[in-house]
């Protein structure tokens, strides 16, 4: 494995030959069982997967523009004093490009407001009777969401530089990987947790080294990602199996168990703790490598056992912060949720033993044990490799010995 890719951390110490070697034989070797993996688990034919359409779901969606606002009550409605708005659009792609499409939105509490000009999506269903073929389906928001990711990348790019250009290509690469492996292999029946740990490797190796570069640090970040991985999906299973999980605790579950298929639902939640523990690995491992780095270089007489407690020092800050920035994530994610349980007036424990609640539970803790996990895993790693030649020992005993 070339190192050509160089930081100045790097350049202030040399990474002796033989563990080179020895981390490009681990990388290689890795990044085989990956391969034979992901090949063992590719997804099959698509023609033979479910078909929702036959549940009703829309494949055909159309731009379409709001020409006009008519509150005059519902054409051909049985209840004259039900109010409606007819809004009329005028559809901007699709097979009736140019023309006007009528549509009644009966008052109510959750009935869009529209004003003139307004852009929107419509859904298409060829087979539907005149009239009905096309439906309201949201507002327009792709070039607002266009215009957010272009700025976002700026900002990267702009920060990071080249560095951070690489991180966008691993980031696209990772989007890659979940759209055209994970999520067909899952669809086609393969082993969800296997899915999951195979794509989630090929997602760190493709995301560290494009955006860290070729170069010892990062082999370290990514055996201990993959190392803390491993034992998330470990306990993952572990848990969810004691937890007793049916797999059915939202709607988007029972929606494709009705849909046919061989999904796993409960293997789908295994996924979801793997996939969704990753980013956080991959963060928390290259921060304890690079502070490893930093600290080997900008003292290279500091001892292998000063070296660990220092690392740990700094990794314990970091899991400190990171763990609750997860807590803070699923609970901003699930506030309307939370709201409706404040609301039901359940006690704290009885919320916490419904599936939809403890499923976010068993997410946050396993994903949270993994990451605390990758904090001594990865600065021990970073030692080996960086420390000055000491007895094994002094590492192996640092964690104990650290200052709290």
């Amino acid at each position: 494995m070339p190192h050509g890719h160089t930081d100045h951390h790097d350049d202030a110490f040399e990474v002796p030959l033989r563990t080179r070697r020895l981390l490009t034989t681990a990388a290689v070797a890795l990044a085989v069982l990956t391969a034979v993996g992901v090949f063992l688990l590719r997804p099959g034919d698509p023609e033979g997967r479910p078909d929702i359409a036959r549940l009703g779901a829309t494949s055909e969606f159309y731009d379409a523009k709001v020409v006009d606002v008519d509150p005059n009550g519902c054409v051909g409605s049985a209840d004259a004093s039900q109010l409606c708005d007819r809004v009329a659009f005028e559809l901007q792609s699709g097979p009736d490009k140019g023309t006007t499409v009528g549509l009644d939105f009966p008052l109510s509490v959750s009935t869009p407001e529209f004003d003139l000009g307004d852009e929107v999506v419509l859904s298409y269903a060829a087979d539907a009777e005149p009239g009905f073929q096309y439906q309201f389906s949201d507002r327009q928001r792709k070039p607002v969401l266009l215009w957010l990711a272009a700025l976002f990348a700026i900002a990267v790019v702009v920060l990071g530089r080249l560095r951070g250009m690489a991180a966008l290509v691993g980031l696209a690469a990772s989007v890659v990987v979940l759209l055209a492996y994970v999520l067909p292999a899952i669809i086609d029946g393969r082993s969800p947790i296997w899915v999951a740990v195979t794509g989630a490797a090929v997602i760190s190796f493709l995301a560290l080294y494009m955006a860290h570069g070729l170069r010892p640090m990062t082999t370290v970040a990514l055996l201990g990602t993959l190392g803390s991985l491993s034992l998330t999906a470990v306990l993952a299973v572990v848990f969810t199996a004691l937890a007793d999980f049916s797999g059915f605790a939202s709607e988007e579950a029972i929606f494709l168990q009705a849909a046919g298929g061989t999904i796993d639902l409960n293997g789908l939640t295994l996924a979801g703790v793997v996939i969704g523990a990753l980013g956080a690995l991959d963060d928390m491992t290259v921060t304890q490598a690079s502070a490893v780095w930093e600290l080997r270089a900008a003292n290279p007489e500091m001892g292998n056992l000063q070296l660990m407690r220092s690392g740990l020092r700094i990794g314990r800050d970091h899991v400190a912060s990171t763990v609750n920035t997860l807590v803070l994530a699923y609970a901003g994610a699930s506030m309307p949720l939370m709201v409706l349980f404040v609301l039901s007036r359940q006690s704290l424990t009885n919320v916490a033993n419904s599936e939809v609640v403890a499923t976010e539970i068993v997410r946050t803790l396993v994903g949270s044990i993994g990451l605390v996990a990758a904090v001594p895993i990865t600065t021990w790693l970073a030692v080996t490799v960086a420390g000055r030649n000491e007895p094994a020992p002094e590492i192996v005993d640092a964690a104990n010995e650290s200052d709290d």
